[in-house]
């Protein structure tokens, strides 16, 4: 029996992406399961004893993971009815168990739906009725919005952390034969851009896992079996599970999990646990800087930025302070990971960077015409991985044009074949026939010396169309006043264009963001 929702659901052939996969290390056999790769190899290979996840209060080895991931397959075939195709939802913070979970529902040919944390009853309602979810596999400690979910879909719900989860799996086999998959099953969806109303499913397939695991990491990070990855993402953010547990994974490495990856415990994980490699989001880096005086980062190596446009300033200080290199990069749910970014060797500051291996980009204009360089207009992409929505041909056909994703992002492309962001599409603020690119007015302010965070976004105005407005999280938030404002608002006009400072300034004690550390300007606005 297979539960064909996933098959029913993708768009047409002739509406998907077209794929560049002619380099070998894309290229995979018909059948695959993307676990024996990522998980088995490491045991049919005498690794098992490697250290596989690190937290401040436990460890796991790879036959830890292999064996809890295969018990906990059994509990979703033999308890819980799982058939090949089913959506499983997994609700959980970042911690061992949740990778055991990820691992096990692909093991037992289902499809992973991993989401927030901080999501509430009616979000998680409606991705399940939206995906069709038949089982549920949450933390105890999250289980009070999960038992809050009420949806016909929903036939199985299991808990763990003490709980029903860890009871099934104490009798069950520590060896599981991996559902025989094909390299293009689905075998996870990432929901993007909200999740109210009808928010769009993002398919991929067991190839693109594998394929994103040799894309990024062997272009910027040259990962070895001796590194340790953390970080602050959510793994239930295509950000965070690419590089917090496919690439270390892949690569026989190990990660360090934080469940609340505070500033000062991120810190405290690299000091104490002597991390080499770290993702987090730009806002977190400029934070981190200003701690550095605490802790000691001196095992880093590699530190990667994504999530939002990385400001030059906040580049500029870590690296002054550290001598480290943000690595930003630019990705998408509907891409799967990073597909633009910069590796140490090819880093211009302020760029996003150039295409990684396995990608091609250009801006286009609204015709989709190539645009000439220096001029602004919309990221397109074509490479390993593509968009693939889910019962959303109208959104599909918006996305995918003539073979190229188009990611709603306004870029420019300069004359060595570099990209630069410019604004998300829905950024550009147009005031009394200026177009004003909040990240660049975001960039000037975040060099103002009160100033530790900053959001800029488009007020509507009647006679200017849209007025600046920057929201400031100020270092010495006692200082906040009018002539403050007023300081601030003449220093920006001798800085930058004065066409572009912030005619409105509030003053905020934080900056509303996602758990994934993106501003929600939309609150802002």
């Amino acid at each position: 029996m297979i539960d064909t929702f996933t098959y029913k659901h993708l768009p047409s052939k002739e509406l998907q992406p077209e794929y560049l996969l002619e380099l070998p290390q894309f290229q995979h056999a018909e059948m695959l399961n993307c676990v024996e790769r990522l998980l088995d190899f490491h045991i049919e290979n005498e690794n098992g004893d490697a250290v596989c996840i690190r937290t401040f209060e436990e460890t796991w080895s790879y036959t830890d993971l292999y064996e809890k991931a295969n018990q906990i397959a059994h509990v979703l075939v033999d308890d819980l009815g799982l058939v090949s195709g089913n959506r499983v939802l997994l609700r959980s913070a970042n911690n061992p168990m949740m990778v055991a979970c990820w691992f096990a529902i692909i093991k037992a040919g289902g499809i992973v739906v991993a989401t927030m944390p901080l999501l509430r009853s009616k979000e998680l309602t409606t991705i399940i009725n939206c995906a069709e979810i038949s089982i549920a596999l949450c933390d105890n400690d999250l289980a009070d919005e999960m038992n809050g979910v009420k949806s016909d879909f929903l036939k199985h719900k299991s808990y763990y952390r003490n709980s029903d989860l860890e009871e099934k799996m104490a009798s069950k086999p520590t060896h599981f034969a991996n559902y025989n998959s094909k390299s293009n099953d689905v075998a996870l969806i990432g929901f993007t851009s909200g999740t109210t109303g009808i928010p769009k499913m993002t398919a991929h397939f067991h190839s693109d896992i594998l394929n994103i695991c040799e894309a990024f990491p062997n272009y910027a990070l040259q990962p070895t079996a001796k590194d340790i990855f953390t970080g602050s993402p959510p793994l239930g953010f295509t950000f965070g599970l690419g590089g917090l547990v496919l690439f270390p994974m892949y690569f026989g490495a190990s990660t360090f999990l934080l469940e609340k990856p505070s500033p000062d415990l991120l810190l405290q994980a690299i000091q104490d646990h002597k991390i080499t490699i770290c993702f987090t989001a730009p806002t977190a880096w400029r934070v981190l800087t200003t701690k550095l005086n605490e802790f000691d980062v001196s095992s880093l190596r590699k530190c990667i930025s994504a999530g939002e446009s990385l400001p030059v300033i906040v580049w500029e200080d870590w690296y002054n302070a550290t001598g480290l290199k943000i690595i930003d990069g630019i990705g998408a749910t509907e891409l799967l990971h990073i597909f633009i970014a910069s590796n140490e060797e090819n880093m211009k500051p302020g760029a996003t960077g150039l295409p990684i291996t396995g990608y091609q980009a250009k801006i286009v204009d609204d015709n989709g015409n190539e645009a000439p360089i220096g001029e602004a207009g919309k990221l397109a992409i074509k490479g390993i991985t593509g968009c693939k929505y889910l019962n959303r041909e109208v959104k599909q056909i918006e996305y995918v044009q003539k073979g190229w994703n188009i990611t709603g992002d306004i870029f420019k492309q300069d004359e060595d074949g570099y990209f630069w962001f410019v604004a998300r599409g829905d950024d550009m603020i147009i005031s009394s026939g200026y177009n004003i690119a909040a990240i660049e007015v975001e960039s000037v302010l975040l060099t103002h010396e009160s100033i530790l965070e900053c959001a800029v976004v488009g007020l509507p105005d009647e006679n200017r169309g849209m007025l600046v407005c920057a929201n400031i999280v100020l270092k010495d938030k006692s200082k906040a006043s009018d002539d403050l404002k007023l300081e601030i608002q003449n220093w920006f006009k001798e800085t930058a264009a004065p066409y572009k400072y912030p005619r409105v300034i509030n003053f905020l004690e934080c900056l509303p963001k996602t758990e994934t550390g993106k501003i929600q300007r939309f609150k802002l606005k």
